[in-house]
């Protein structure tokens, strides 16, 4: 029984004390009832003493006692000194965390529920322009690019949003965001202001060579359709060295002018009207058509009359380079089908063939600029390998997405996904 049985036993003492006096003076009751008030009074002192004690936190010694509240005061001792060492603990854990994270080159900000600033680091005060005194204020009220403001209510963190800094535009900065906990937000801004510049050197880069290569093209065209018109076909090797060179030529020809759309397509404003996709489509296809042989391997199924606000040379674009990969890469015995239709979340342009399809470890690169798959063939396919790259940035200025389904051997399906908020009438 431990601790209760010395106290049991104590009051056991003073109640045969109290029985063998009480017998002998004829005084029991009153002697027990004083020996009740006297334990009362006890425990009383006690409870007094130990509420003070607590009040002061607990921590300091504890006063002098015996019996049970000698036992209480030393596991209340025992337990706050345990707990201030878990705190000092945790405190000593906080203090590295914050010292590591104010030496990253990256901004982080802690923000609360309703998107109030609870903690940033050192970069996040150099480049958002934060405070001290900032704590507790909403991040929308210090940064008010409109992008970012978006990005914030959407609650969409799955991408990232780009915005000059709010204290030197010159520096741009990638913006995400990371929920944890409940409700709970971490801010992350990364500088990616010389990726930036990198890209526009390249982007530059690009179309002047590009630019650059559409003069001389021109006038190597021009004077080998001169010596092919010369041409007397006397000699075979010159024949065939003519046409050779004329195949190249055309070949570095749609190269300069994919890289000079390309080029286009990341640097132009866009240009929205209302364009009628049904007709696009099947002017497309009848094009198509043209240029295969006797036999007609597209086919066209439109289940929506649906327009989408856009481009239309880029929309044609995309959508003749969908084509054209679909009819090249699959047998020319089999059909192409195109699927202009409207789901629960989108209008969807579906092209499917029967080609050779792509592995699952090609498909994640195929919209790359110059990625060929690494495929057996039995005869060469040409292009340039910008087709998909060229289709997924058309897309993107449409806010759309390009979804692969393939299988090797069994064919594929590009589809295009629009909103259905760029639908016009």
């Amino acid at each position: 029984m431990g601790i209760w049985g010395k106290e049991i036993r104590t009051i056991l003492l003073f109640l045969l004390v109290i029985s063998v006096v009480g017998g002998f003076t004829g005084l029991f009751w009153p002697l027990m009832f004083l020996l009740l008030i006297a334990i009362i009074a006890r425990q009383v002192v006690q409870i007094s003493r130990f509420e003070a004690w607590i009040s002061r936190g607990g921590s300091k010694k504890y006063p002098s006692s015996v019996g049970i509240w000698e036992d209480l005061y030393y596991h209340v001792y025992r337990i706050k000194k345990n707990e201030k060492r878990r705190k000092k603990k945790l405190s000593l854990m906080i203090d590295q965390f914050r010292q590591s994270t104010e030496a990253l080159p990256d901004a982080a900000v802690v923000l609360g529920i309703n998107n109030e600033i609870d903690w940033s680091n050192k970069a996040a005060r150099r480049v958002f322009g934060l405070q001290a005194s900032d704590k507790g204020q909403r991040i929308p009220n210090l940064i008010r690019y409109p992008e970012f403001i978006r990005y914030l209510k959407a609650n969409n963190y799955q991408s990232s949003v780009v915005i000059p800094s709010p204290v030197n535009s010159n520096i741009i900065l990638e913006v995400r965001i990371v929920p944890y906990g409940a409700g709970l937000r971490l801010l992350l801004a990364q500088d990616i202001t010389q990726l930036k510049k990198m890209e526009r050197t390249r982007k530059d880069f690009v179309a002047n060579v590009s630019h650059e290569l559409r003069t001389p093209l021109t006038v190597l065209k021009g004077y080998l359709e001169t010596l092919q018109d010369l041409d007397d076909g006397q000699s075979p090797l010159l024949t065939n060295s003519f046409l050779q060179m004329q195949g190249q030529t055309e070949r570095m020809q749609h190269l300069v002018d994919d890289l000079l759309l390309l080029t286009r397509l990341e640097t132009q404003q866009k240009k929205l009207h209302c364009v009628d996709i049904p007709a696009l489509l099947s002017q497309i296809c009848k094009e198509g058509d043209d240029l295969e042989s006797a036999t007609r391997r597209i086919e066209l199924t439109l289940e929506s009359s649906a327009h989408i606000m856009g481009e239309e040379q880029e929309l044609r674009s995309a959508f003749t380079n969908l084509l054209g990969n679909a009819l090249k890469y699959s047998p020319e015995d089999t059909l192409v089908k195109l699927h202009w239709y409207q789901d629960a979340n989108s209008v969807v342009l579906a092209i499917t063939d029967m080609g050779e399809g792509i592995s699952k470890t090609d498909i994640p690169r195929v919209t790359e600029r110059f990625y060929r798959s690494e495929v057996k063939r039995a005869k060469k396919v040409n292009g340039t390998g910008l087709g998909l790259a060229i289709v997924k940035h058309v897309l993107m200025r449409h806010d759309a997405q390009l979804k692969i389904k393939s299988e090797l051997g069994k064919g594929s399906c590009f589809s295009c996904h629009f909103p259905l908020s760029i639908i016009c009438e």
